[in-house]
């Protein structure tokens, strides 16, 4: 006998991980096996194309599947219709116990169980509870990674200063994956909230994995646990990514308006954008005669040419952050007035919208109000079919899509609202730590205190502030032949 070839607890959709079956198939194909005995067709795969494959190539090699339990002989040609039945069958049944499965988690989602994956999530450890507990220093790595990607870091300079300070990862390795990163900046569970059914198996014998977007239901459970970070900085973070990657675009070359590709590592890659065509500034190293030359150009002159750029300048770096350091010097020769200002612009958006008189609460309240309007219309419709209930149906359908429209407007101001709130924050730390004048280029508080800066010529940029003030600054580029 060669041997018995069972695979426990492995299921038979699939022949890939079933190890004991594949060391079968090796061994009968090298010829060290005359005959195979399996209990039934379902014990040998439950996937019909597995079973029709496997026994037509033991057919082919004189090799006889015997099928006890139906009594069939895989050598007869004739007996492939019955083996093809039965292997429906038992792959029938396996989808049906997967669909009895997928449903009971589904009802558990729906009733608010949730499993958590501690090992893979830092920052928490199961409580007596049951529930997500916090873990304090791994805590402070997830609080510093929010706080540095939403100071301007990239992913790359922030996996940089982790791996730095010898921080390790949740597993406690020391270096760290891109991909890592950006999960933990894309996790709801650390501002407190858990969303259920993000992806999904898509059938049971391929077993694939794939994002839900739609396809199915998504469970958000709110304040499930004790947040890491706050629910406006979560927010505010996803809110700074959908920037970067709008930024960032499909393809390698810009638009020819485009803003090209998001830089953490220089701050003016998101603050730059020429004067002619509005497209971003992106930094080159020139090398001259041995010495390297940093200077800022035009995207689309560097994508495109002239075609759409005509005259859009090289600027020098050096002269370039010079003469924008001049102009938020002379800002912050009446820095009070600047803070006041900033402060006034934030909180004037942050007040809540004019002519809004309802809250959230409100209108959920008037929603559920409309909803209980609608089920007695409803039912005395059923009661009464001869009487004409149209004209009531579309006023409570029409006052509930105003209501979710408000709601959805509000919302979205609330999420603003915390997203301005940060930044406010931001400026006004960053405003607190600057000296009289700034005497050295800190990408930091260049990222807080500006909105923008346009290249207006070669001598002249236009810097304008996060308080809308806007100033022209003389740039004192190097006597060189203009190369752009």
């Amino acid at each position: 006998m060669a041997g018995v070839f069972a695979d426990e607890g492995i299921t038979g959709t699939s022949t890939c991980k079933r190890k004991a079956f594949l060391r079968m198939i090796r061994q009968y194909r090298q010829g060290k096996i005359d005959m195979i005995l399996a209990k039934s067709v379902s014990r040998f795969a439950r996937n019909t194309v597995d079973t029709l494959n496997f026994t037509r190539e033991l057919r082919s090699l004189g090799i006889p599947v015997v099928f006890e339990e139906q009594n069939i002989n895989s050598i007869y040609p004739e007996s492939e219709f019955l083996i093809t039945l039965h292997g429906a069958f038992a792959q029938a049944e396996s989808e049906s116990t997967s669909s009895r499965a997928r449903w009971g988690k589904r009802q558990a989602m729906k009733s608010g169980h949730v499993a958590m994956q501690y090992k893979q999530l830092l920052g928490y450890e199961k409580g007596p509870d049951g529930k997500p507990r916090i873990v304090p220093e791994q805590a402070e790595t997830v609080r510093f990674i929010y706080d540095r990607y939403l100071a301007g870091d990239s992913i790359r300079e922030i996996k940089a200063a982790l791996e730095g300070q010898g921080i390790p990862t949740v597993s406690g390795k020391a270096e760290w994956m891109a991909s890592h990163i950006r999960s933990i900046l894309t996790n709801e569970k650390y501002c407190g909230d858990v969303l259920l059914q993000k992806n999904f198996i898509q059938d049971c014998i391929s077993k694939k994995v794939i994002p839900n977007t739609g396809q199915l239901p998504k469970y958000l459970i709110q304040n499930h646990h004790e947040g890491i970070v706050s629910r406006e900085t979560f927010d505010a973070v996803q809110l700074e990514m959908a920037r970067r990657n709008a930024k960032a675009g499909d393809t390698r070359k810009s638009t020819p308006t485009g803003r090209g590709k998001y830089s953490g590592k220089h701050v003016l890659s998101k603050l730059l954008f020429c004067g002619e065509c509005g497209t971003a500034y992106r930094r080159c190293v020139w090398t001259q005669r041995g010495v390297k030359r940093p200077v800022w150009r035009c995207v689309s002159r560097l994508d495109y040419g002239k075609k759409f750029c005509t005259q859009s300048p090289t600027l020098d770096e050096e002269p370039l952050q010079q003469a924008i350091l001049a102009a938020v010097n002379a800002v912050m020769l009446d820095r009070d007035t600047l803070a006041r200002q900033l402060t006034a612009v934030m909180e004037w958006e942050l007040a809540p919208m004019l002519g809004e008189s309802m809250s959230l609460a409100d209108i959920d309240r008037a929603l559920e109000e409309l909803s209980s309007q609608f089920n007695s219309l409803l039912a005395e419709a059923s009661a009464n079919p001869a009487e004409d209930y149209t004209e009531r149906f579309r006023e409570l359908s029409e006052s509930t899509t105003r209501l979710k429209e408000r709601k959805a407007q509000l919302e979205g101001a609330c999420q603003e609202q915390g997203r301005l709130q940060n930044r406010l924050r931001a400026v006004s730390a960053a405003m607190e730590h600057m000296t009289a004048a700034m005497t050295e280029w800190d990408e930091e508080v260049i990222h807080q205190l500006l909105e923008k800066v346009t290249v207006l010529s070669r001598e002249k940029i236009r810097v304008t502030f996060r308080d809308g003030r806007e100033i022209e600054q003389y740039v004192a580029q190097p006597k060189r032949r203009k190369l752009a």
